[in-house]
């Protein structure tokens, strides 16, 4: 009952009109009267952000908030790969042969959340990393490695919530999400970037313009919080241990290490 509920629910307000008007809402001055309480609310550090908070004009301006230069600390060992954003770490795993991934007791369908067969072979038996972004953290994604860009592509339309009780009631939001995908290769190995919509708002914004990416780069922006999801070729990825107690991590900080 509890899950007939809840999706009843999202299916009623997951609509077209009323993703355009929160859309149009939060990117309107009218929005920057919340701004105060969003910040005291979610306690986001002002000390880090480029702009002074009185220079924000409406809420997605925080939302898609830049830091100033050196708030992150990029690990730059020749294979180490960083976390691409800031956030917390939901759940490490490998890709099983039914080309299937287990997050919160729950199947997800590799090859639904790529779309593509001929791609999808080299994942499966890999790792996979799931970093989720509550409405509170720094919204924009750099690149975990660097490397050349093989493949970008954008599958989806409506996006469920991607907290825990959208990951456990929703329709496989991981997968079936609206969803901007970037395949990079370094070497020999390959890294797919799974950028997965949040509830309402489908805005992820790229902003790198070259086939060729640094570590650390900025490549694009969610407009509110969402997940950000890591595939690894099989035997490609050295995971470091990930602390339970604390699962949270930032930007340029050591997810693992490619393998030689």
């Amino acid at each position: 009952m509890q899950k007939w509920f809840y999706r009843f629910f999202i299916e009623l307000t997951n609509h077209r009109l009323s993703s355009i008007i929160l859309k149009k809402f939060s990117q309107s001055k009218l929005s920057a009267i919340l701004i105060p309480s969003y910040v005291r609310i979610y306690k986001i550090n002002q000390a880090e952000m480029e702009k002074e908070l009185n220079e924000m004009r409406t809420l997605q301006e925080l939302f898609t908030r830049k830091l100033k230069k050196d708030q992150r600390v990029i690990n730059h060992e020749t294979l180490s790969v960083i976390s691409p954003v800031d956030g917390v770490i939901a759940e490490t795993g490998q890709i099983s042969q039914a080309k299937e991934i287990i997050v919160k007791d729950k199947h997800y369908s590799i090859a639904e959340m790529l779309g593509d067969n001929d791609l999808l072979t080299k994942y499966i038996g890999g790792d996979f990393i799931i970093i989720y972004l509550s409405p509170s953290h720094y919204h924009r994604i750099h690149s975990p490695i660097s490397g050349v860009i093989t493949k970008q592509w954008v599958l989806g339309k409506k996006s469920y919530p991607v907290n825990t009780l959208g990951l456990k009631h929703g329709k496989s939001p991981l997968s079936k999400n609206y969803r901007k995908i970037t395949e990079i290769k370094v070497d020999d190995a390959h890294i797919a970037i799974v950028k997965v919509g949040a509830m309402f708002v489908n805005s992820i914004e790229t902003t790198h313009t070259s086939e060729h990416l640094t570590k650390g780069e900025e490549m694009a922006y969610f407009s509110f919080g969402s997940t950000v999801i890591l595939l690894f070729e099989k035997d490609k990825l050295r995971l470091n241990p990930i602390s339970k107690a604390d699962p949270h991590i930032r930007v340029g900080e050591v997810l693992g290490y490619l393998r030689d």
